[in-house]
């Protein structure tokens, strides 16, 4: 997804006011996961989505991002997640070892539980490149994800 994402907010499967979502947030980097995060819980109030069908947890990173899916989908009882994160690259290779093992994971956490997770984790090699996918312009990756989400919930 990018800037030129068409929203269309049109999904005719869904009592949207029933629907109970978690978000999993990452800690680091927060300056700019917490930009995901707003964007992402606006976009579901303003569809309509009940705040206390909202269940929000945070992780210290995004590597967490994949236990903190499980324990959401096995404790909470949610019909799909958001898992925002955000991963830039810095002197080694590191990043690119975390991206892969986290998409793996909710990969693997969304088909275990038979659910959806919108992967919401940005992977930049700068700053500049994360604020410019958080709101800026080259899209907002929060709300994007929050979008992905119920598009695939749709699909039931």
């Amino acid at each position: 997804m990018g800037s030129s994402l068409i929203i269309d907010n049109s999904f005719e499967n869904l009592n949207i006011e029933s629907l109970k979502i978690g978000v999993v947030q990452s800690e680091w980097n927060s300056n700019i996961t917490d930009i995901l995060m707003s964007s992402c819980l606006n976009y579901f109030l303003e569809l309509g989505i009940k705040k206390n069908n909202l269940i929000i947890r945070k992780v210290p990173g995004s590597m967490e991002l994949v236990y903190g899916s499980n324990h959401m989908f096995q404790n909470h009882n949610v019909d799909g997640i958001v898992a925002l994160g955000c991963i830039i690259k810095g002197e080694t290779d590191h990043d690119k070892y975390i991206a892969g093992a986290i998409s793996n994971g909710i990969l693997s956490v969304s088909l275990k539980n038979k659910k959806p997770i919108s992967f919401g984790v940005l992977t930049t090699n700068n700053i500049k490149q994360a604020i410019a996918r958080s709101g800026g312009n080259k899209g907002d990756k929060g709300m994007e994800s929050a979008y992905t989400l119920l598009k695939m919930l749709n699909l039931n």
